[in-house]
């Protein structure tokens, strides 16, 4: 039995391109991986946002007023309905005034049991180094 690790990292702005949406969307898929593997052998994702990648996880966006888009928010939201494991900055959060009331930390109204965890770069440097497959958005 095998378990590849997959880390995707955001760290683009979440609107104007398809980057951060692609990341988020590519996380989200990478559960249903499992189906071309070996028997037993299992996936690990994990979604880290960075630098401007914050912005991707902010409550009350408003893509569709300014944009004519949806916003991020239900794919953040659809994140933390998987087995992801869901990464923010804290440094990067700091350097923009930026604390867990601003961003979206779980999905309890949809009845996901997964958090966002805030942390240090270092423990998402750590994530990176660890993982079998890395995705920069």
């Amino acid at each position: 039995m095998a378990t590849k690790k997959l880390a995707f990292v955001v760290r683009s702005l979440p609107y104007k391109t398809e980057a951060s949406r692609l990341a988020l969307t590519h996380a989200i898929s990478s559960q249903t991986v499992e189906i071309y593997l070996n028997d037993g052998d299992l996936v690990e994702a994990s979604i880290s946002y960075v630098g401007d990648g914050v912005f991707n996880i902010m409550k009350n966006q408003q893509a569709g007023k300014h944009y004519g888009i949806t916003t991020n928010e239900g794919h953040a939201k659809n994140t933390l309905l998987l087995d992801l494991r869901v990464l923010i900055c804290k440094e990067d959060l700091d350097k923009f005034g930026l604390t867990g009331e601003n961003l979206i930390m779980d999905a309890d109204d949809l009845g996901g049991d997964m958090k966002a965890n805030i942390v240090s770069y270092s423990e998402i440097q750590k994530e990176m180094e660890t993982a079998d497959h890395l995705l920069f958005c």
